[in-house]
Formats: structure tokens, C-alpha cells, sequence
């Protein structure tokens, strides 16, 4: 028989028959800053326990802030989960539930905050939106509303990571690592606390603690003092591409919000890696 030429399913690259893991091969595509795809995209993450949980004497004043924000910009609207996840948690360890589990049903919370805020938005066409809706159509969403609301856990669903007994990515890191994918123009985390402190300010030496004004995800890495965030955002931070700076606000402290999403320095600046590169 005849040999049969193949040649035309072979496309000439570099990368082929080589390892993705070698990156001496793959700097020269993967060392160049990505295009930024919706550089004009403010990310907002609202804390679950620090302002859902606290009902209408925390959600409403946001509420009024976000709406009043919406003609300056468009947002995409991240919301964490709160209590009932830590509840969720305990009771899944207890029946000895993987973390893979863990993480979606935590998640789900993460996404009734979100509804419930998309819910008092609605008015003004703000509307809830699934992982896959923002991954493909979040443009086309925005160009009809000038804000989305989304759940801020990663979709990392059944996966594991290892060395953990609780999803290590919860949704500070998850709503990072969505807006440095999006190229977004900044991430501004809401919190009840006005930023980063040296110590817990709520906690039994709450009178020494003292407000870091502007620091770097590598320094606050060094420091085992709490934090208003997930800590492994810290590691996140250190392979940003896009997002060089996010800045952390008591969001029931009214008017600051829209004071940083107007380049305002109003509570903690944590510089990620992407403003060294």
C-alpha cells in the first residue's frame, strides 16, 4: 500500500513535541503583558460577613452608593459569602466532606449575597450573572447595563488543592484573579474596617493597632498579624499581570467607596507584582 502523506496535520511551532512547563521556551509568548479585555471595568468585591450579614443596616447604604456610582462607571459587582458558610463548613467537616465539596456549596452562598444585591439594583438593570455568563458575554452585558453583579468565589468547583482542609481560594482571591484575567482598571475590596491594619483593631490589642496606609502584597506577606482579606490573596498577588494596585475601604463609612473608584486614597493600597513588571 501506497504511504499515505500526513504532512498536513503537522503545524510548524516551537511548541511542538516540547513541554509547556519549560519556560525558556514559552517566555517569549508567555512573558509579554496580555491584551487588557475590558480595561475600562471597575471590580467592586463586597464583603459577605463584613457587610451582607449585617442585613438592611449594611446592604442598603452600599445599595445607594453603588446607584449613585453607575452614571461614572461600570462595574462589575462581586459578593463574597458570610456566616452561614462558615456554618456550612463546620458541619461538612463533621461529616468528613472533601474540601472539593466544600468549595461549591460555600460558593452558593457567595451567590445568594449576590442576588440579593442584583435584587435591589434591579431598578436601574443590574442584573445577576453565573461564572460561564462572565467568562463569555460580561461585554454584552455591559453594554446594556452599566453594572453586573456576580459571585466572587472562583469557579474552581470540585477541584483540590492540596495541604488544605478548607477551599484555600475564596473570594478575594476569586475576584482578583477575575479582574487581572479581564484586564480590568482596578479592584477595589469593601470591607468594615477602613484598610489593612498592623493588628486586629477588633481584637484584644485593638488599641495598638495601627492603619497601613500603602504597602506591597510582597511585604504584607511577611507579617502573621490578621488580615480583612483571605491571605492567600497575597500569593495571588505575586503573579498579577494587569491589576498593579487594589485598594481595601470601610464600606460603612458612607461616600468611600465612590472616593476610590475616583482614584481617591481612602483606605489601604496594597501594590500587587504587575506594578514591577
Amino acid at each position: 500500500m501506497a504511504d499515505v502523506n500526513n504532512s498536513i496535520k503537522h503545524v510548524a511551532s516551537p511548541l511542538a513535541s516540547q513541554t509547556l512547563l519549560d519556560g525558556q521556551l514559552t517566555r517569549p509568548v508567555a512573558g509579554v503583558r496580555p491584551i487588557r479585555l475590558l480595561p475600562w471595568l471597575q471590580v467592586v468585591k463586597i464583603g459577605g460577613r463584613s457587610i451582607m450579614d449585617r442585613g438592611p443596616e449594611g446592604i442598603l447604604p452600599i445599595v445607594d452608593e453603588l446607584r449613585k456610582l453607575l452614571p461614572e462607571h461600570r462595574l462589575l459587582i462581586l459578593t463574597g459569602a458570610g456566616i452561614r458558610a462558615r456554618h456550612l463548613y463546620t458541619v461538612g467537616l463533621d461529616l468528613g466532606l472533601p474540601v472539593g465539596s466544600l468549595s461549591p456549596l460555600a460558593a452558593s452562598e457567595a451567590g445568594q449575597n449576590g442576588h440579593i444585591l442584583a435584587s435591589l439594583l434591579a431598578p436601574e438593570g443590574v442584573s445577576y450573572v453565573e461564572h460561564p455568563t462572565i467568562a463569555s458575554q460580561l461585554a454584552i452585558h455591559l453594554a446594556a447595563a452599566r453594572a453586573v453583579v456576580g459571585s466572587a468565589f472562583p469557579p474552581y468547583h470540585h477541584h483540590e488543592f492540596p495541604n488544605s482542609r478548607l477551599p484555600l481560594h475564596r473570594a478575594d482571591a476569586g475576584a482578583f484573579l477575575l479582574a487581572d484575567a479581564l484586564g480590568a482598571a482596578g479592584l477595589t475590596i469593601v470591607e468594615d474596617v477602613d484598610g489593612v491594619y498592623t493588628t486586629d483593631p477588633n481584637g484584644p490589642e485593638g488599641d495598638k493597632a495601627k492603619l497601613i496606609a500603602e504597602t506591597t502584597a510582597a511585604e504584607l506577606a511577611k507579617s502573621t498579624g490578621s488580615l480583612p482579606f483571605d491571605r492567600v490573596l497575597l500569593d495571588v498577588m505575586a503573579s498579577a499581570r494587569h491589576i498593579e494596585r487594589v485598594q481595601v475601604v470601610n464600606g460603612r463609612v458612607p461616600g468611600r467607596l465612590t472616593a476610590a473608584l475616583r482614584g481617591e486614597h481612602v483606605g489601604s493600597i496594597i501594590h500587587t507584582a504587575a506594578s514591577a513588571r
